[in-house]
């Protein structure tokens, strides 16, 4: 693990071109002790504030053509209340659920209950620390996790995130092509073939 994560201004992604009608919306939620980063156990959680993580966000947000909302706590209850509500008022999700990963039933099933797509993030590898961090209770309502990368994992979340909700509404738009009824002129070749029988028999039995 690297002594601290830096946010490296070469990785470029490139993806088509931002939708600017109905601007996508993204809930980004920080889990609990986040809101140390930057002092807490840089070795592994880097020197990086969560308030320079939340400018870095907004920015590619920006480029995106995306309205993002951050909000960080240290409470379960208050977690699940803002998943909930973002039913009716986001897009998509990205949740770093932290210590919680690991422990809540309770945000699992809020984000399973109001179906939005949602991206799991760490900025650590949990798959490669203590065996009690391994088990993610998120990730099976998830649309995907992303751990290992530090602060960049954030990132790499809003862009797959935004790609993801670009074409799934491109394809809802997408006009469903229904096979036309019309028959062509003249008689079909079922009838056809009873008007021959008709005539060569005299009678259908």
């Amino acid at each position: 693990m690297p002594p601290c994560w830096t946010l490296s201004r070469e990785i470029v992604l490139m993806y088509p071109a931002c939708e600017h009608i109905d601007m996508l919306r993204i809930l980004v939620v920080h889990g609990p002790n986040l809101n140390l980063l930057g002092a807490r156990e840089q070795s592994i959680y880097g020197t990086l504030s969560l308030e320079a993580l939340d400018s870095a966000i907004t920015k590619l947000a920006k480029e995106l053509a995306v309205e993002v909302n951050q909000r960080q706590s240290n409470s379960e209850g208050e977690l699940v209340t803002w998943i909930q509500e973002a039913r009716t008022k986001y897009d998509g999700i990205i949740i770093n659920p932290a210590a919680y990963t690991h422990t809540s039933v309770a945000i699992r099933d809020a984000i399973a209950a109001v179906g939005l797509p949602t991206v799991e993030v760490h900025l650590s590898n949990i798959h490669q620390r203590e065996e009690f961090r391994h088990r993610s209770y998120i990730a099976g309502v998830a649309l995907g996790q992303i751990a290992g990368l530090g602060p960049t994992g954030y990132l790499l979340a809003l862009r797959g995130l935004h790609d993801h909700l670009t074409t799934s509404r491109r394809q809802e738009k997408r006009p469903t092509s229904v096979p036309s009824r019309r028959r062509t002129k003249g008689a079909s070749p079922l009838r056809s073939r009873l008007k021959d029988r008709v005539q060569s028999e005299g009678s259908i039995e």
